[in-house]
């Protein structure tokens, strides 16, 4: 292939980034787009960058080093990278390439003054903007010092800023290559930065315009605060005009320098209204060019804006897709499951079809559609109210959000509400006899689709799943269901409403329900201090598990069983994984990888109970929390018999707790329900897709997970897989993972998070949800990945989320903090049960508070206080 030196930039398009570099590409395209004026120039390209670096063999070398280093080493990251860059600049410009250049500059004009500009071809990416990691250098004269400036451009790509940005995207080094945009320099009035977007709150429907005098250096350095306008539908709705000191200026011979702005013009506006909005409607053009918003930066000469870079804005969260152009709120689903990761397309679509209710997808997260629900002001307030009790947060959110005008269109008054019933008269519930019975059914359901789905595979095993679906959605929706799980919730409220109305004490159903019966996630965790039991007394079984990262999952059991005293360990998880084996953390995704799949996960929970408990913990624990929740109710009705009246009170509310107690732990049945049956959906899934690869459809059997579960159907049914989709799905979720989920998204993607709205938080504390009454003091371990937790007895617990399988580390924990929950998601829950001191709902929370670092959780008034 002849290899291609120089191109002019019209010549050029996105489909030229491998050649061009993401600049150049949006720069060749953005040339392309009609009223849209961008300067003459051309592009010295990848080819060139890659003969000069073959000048260089010991940058091969260097790079290796470079790969090899840990990235939290920044000094060395800093030597190795300043001696790449100063090989490369040393590196002679060969004659061919530099006539080549030159007479590229020829056509620009003689002696016209240039930018010369980095173009990676790891930049401008929908996923990676790389703004500002490579260099450009303005007003550049002359054809020496423009091929200096080249070559200074090429050794950018290695700065020690360009080396972390890509460790943190995940971008191999020896992956990029650098081509170079040289265009005329325009010598500006006004330049500054469009965003098409709000790059604060998300909202497309608004647009911000920075902009100042002279040089958009200036603005880009810091070194002026810019004019502000923010433009709404065609229309200046808000401006800041800031007292504009200094420019950046271009001099005759070349370079650029600082001046003093004339006093009596440094609050003139640098754009008047009109130029604001003519140059949000370029954007709005560009922007329509690119499919996504953009970040523009543009130079105003002779009132004629011209265009110098669009890039994708990359921290936007994304829109659910939807077919009008209506209005939407969305709540997002992972802040009440307690999983705000990302999930694969796999994943994400299983849910949306076994849910009982429509789901949105946006950057791997699911939303529910709340619009109509808040259009009609009774469902409006009993969504808020359910919200609420939840996360207040989510509430907030939508309440910031209803009090906009003109969201949702106008609905009448509700009508007048009959008499209320007596506040605290106890409500009509369903009978406990109903517990093991749903239970039985459930045990039914699951056992069935066990049993079936393994005689099916191909085409029949997705009409058989489609049948199973329903049959999930059936057993979930069943009412019988739902009145056992609110019952238990309805009991907690009314426990904490009367009894602090009577009593004044707060959240007392927390050790009323300590130890309730028949919660299947809180005997997981208990059930794994029982499997520590059989590891305790044998040192060799302990050993082995010291060093279980380092031994295949597939062969985990297998070498156990050959150490003294493996057989019976083995014995042991082997019972302990058949019966919770399907779960693991973010279990609503089935493409994660379940316990029965991994084995080597439990390992560090195994030693911390091995190391924290004596043999007999589990039943020990137990029974503790079941004495202190009888004692507890024998004062709470001693008291309440004191009152007036009180003997009505202590029957209500003996009959509450006993409610509480028989229908509380239900609450997590319905989840294990759903995942084993994800197992078995899984397992069935994932033989297809390993037949697939035997086949050569697919590379690898983890390519299904980037396919939705109709995608897949139609790959098994017509053997041929689109492999550029599962390529641009696996960059997408890469993509995601640095994604914030909002609590509430709007339809024109303003992401709302909500706010506490409390005066009774100390000074320096952080605000949260209490969910487990009681105070406790410990040392804070930070813990991201549940297989990494190293915690020693009286440790608290600081993570982003924790869904059942988290309960594993809850029994050797003094208390919790998380950045997610509510009063009613599995991690509140099983913190009662355990009696753990609790505080979810803590923005920040694993940000804000160092690992190691001492913390006072305060679980009965919700907030953290950090230690010296």
């Amino acid at each position: 292939m002849n290899e291609q030196y120089v191109l002019d930039l019209q010549d050029v398009d996105e489909t030229r980034t491998e050649a061009v570099g993401g600049k150049g590409a949006h720069l060749g395209a953005l040339s392309r787009i009609e009223g849209v004026r961008v300067p003459d120039g051309f592009c010295v390209t990848t080819d060139a960058f890659r003969r000069i670096i073959e000048r260089a063999p010991s940058v091969d070398a260097l790079l290796d080093q470079l790969s090899r280093l840990d990235p939290d080493d920044r000094e060395a990251v800093r030597t190795l990278s300043a001696e790449i860059c100063r090989t490369i600049e040393e590196i002679p410009v060969p004659d061919g390439l530099a006539t080549e250049i030159t007479r590229a500059l020829g056509r620009l004009g003689a002696g016209a003054a240039c930018a010369v500009r980095s173009s990676a071809t790891a930049e401008d990416l929908p996923t990676a903007s790389f703004a500002g990691q490579q260099d450009t250098y303005l007003n550049v004269v002359g054809a020496a010092e423009v091929i200096r400036h080249v070559s200074r451009c090429w050794a950018s790509l290695f700065t020690e800023r360009a080396v972390v940005y890509r460790r943190r995207n995940g971008i191999d080094h020896g992956t990029v290559e650098m081509a170079v945009v040289v265009q005329r320099m325009v010598l500006p009035e006004v330049s500054g930065i469009l965003f098409t977007a709000d790059p604060v709150t998300g909202n497309r429907k608004t647009a911000t315009v920075d902009a100042g005098f002279g040089l958009g250096e200036a603005l880009v350095s810091g070194l002026v605060n810019p004019d502000v306008f923010t433009v709404r539908h065609g229309e200046v709705v808000a401006r800041t005009i800031a007292a504009k000191q200094r420019a950046v200026h271009a001099l005759p011979g070349g370079g650029t320098r600082e001046v003093e702005i004339d006093p009596r013009q440094q609050e003139r506006p640098a754009l008047t209204d009109e130029q604001a909005v003519r140059l949000v409607a370029l954007g709005r053009r560009i922007e329509a060019h690119f499919g996504r918003p953009q970040d523009i930066e543009w130079c105003l000469a002779d009132d004629d804006f011209q265009i110098v870079q669009s890039r994708p804005i990359t921290t936007l969260f994304p829109i659910p897709d939807t077919d009008d152009q209506e209005d939407h709120v969305y709540v997002s689903v992972g802040h009440q499951q307690m999983m705000t990761d990302p999930m694969k397309p796999l994943g994400y679509s299983m849910w949306q079809l076994t849910a009982m209710v429509a789901m949105h997808e946006a950057g791997g997260r699911l939303f529910v559609d709340v619009t109509q629900r808040l259009a009609s002001p009774e469902s409006r307030a009993a969504l808020l109210d359910v919200m609420g009790k939840g996360d207040p947060l989510v509430r907030d959110a939508l309440e910031t959000v209803l009090d906009r005008d003109g969201l949702l269109p106008p609905t009448p008054d509700a009508a007048p509400a009959g008499p209320s019933a007596h506040g605290d008269a106890v409500p009509d519930g369903p009978e406990p006899e109903i517990v093991p019975e749903l239970i039985e059914r459930s045990r039914g359901s699951v056992a069935a689709l066990e049993r079936d789905i393994r005689t099916k595979s191909g085409p029949e095993l997705f009409d058989f799943l489609q049948e199973a679906f329903e049959e999930h959605k059936r057993v979930l929706g069943d009412p019988l269901n739902f009145r056992a799980i609110m019952a238990g919730m309805e009991a907690t409220w009314w426990l904490n409403d009367q009894l602090l109305e009577w009593l004044g004490e707060k959240n007392a159903a927390d050790t009323l329900t300590l130890s309730a019966p028949g919660n299947i996630t809180s005997e997981m965790g208990l059930a794994l201090l029982d499997v520590a039991d059989v590891v305790r007394p044998r040192p060799a079984v302990v050993a082995f598990l010291r060093e279980a990262d380092s031994v295949e999952d597939a062969v985990f059991l297998d070498e156990l069983a050959k150490v003294p005293g493996g057989p019976e360990a083995r014995d042991a998880i082997e019972g302990y994984l058949g019966r919770y084996g399907m779960r693991c953390a973010g279990e609503i995704d089935i493409t994660r990888p379940r316990w029965s799949e991994c084995p080597t996960t439990l390992a560090p929970a195994i030693l911390d109970n091995v190391r924290n408990f004596a043999p007999g913990a589990a039943e020990r624990r137990f029974e503790q929390g079941r004495q202190k929740a009888l004692e507890k109710e024998r004062d709470v009705l001693t008291r309440l018999r004191a009152l007036p009246d009180g003997d009505r009170k202590a029957d209500g509310t003996k009959r509450m707790i006993d409610r509480v107690r028989a229908f509380i732990g239900y609450r997590e049945y319905p989840k294990y329900d759903i995942v084993r049956r994800y197992f078995a959906y899984k397992q069935a899934l994932m033989a297809e897709a390993e037949r697939l690869v035997r086949a050569g459809v697919l590379a690898e059997r983890e390519d299904a997970f980037y396919l939705t579960f109709q995608e897949l159907r139609d790959v098994v049914r017509s053997e041929v897989a689109d492999h550029r989709l599962i390529g641009e799905r696996e960059d997408a979720y890469r993509s995601y993972l640095a994604l914030t989920p909002p609590r509430v998204l709007t339809s024109d993607g303003e992401a709302v998070s909500g706010a506490y709205r409390r005066d009774d938080v100390p000074d320096g504390a952080l605000a949260g949800l209490p969910v487990s009454a009681g105070t406790v003091e410990g040392r804070a371990r930070v813990v991201l990945d549940m297989a990494q937790a190293d915690l020693e007895a009286g440790d608290i617990l600081v993570t982003a989320f924790t869904d059942p399988s988290w309960s594993t580390l809850f029994v050797g924990i003094a208390g919790l903090v998380t950045e997610v929950g509510g009063l009613m998601t599995h991690g509140a829950v099983i913190a009662r049960e355990y009696g753990l001191p609790a505080v979810v709902g803590v923005a920040g929370a694993t940000g804000l508070i160092r690992d190691g670092q001492r913390i006072r959780v305060h679980g009965t008034d919700g907030y953290v206080e950090l230690l010296p």
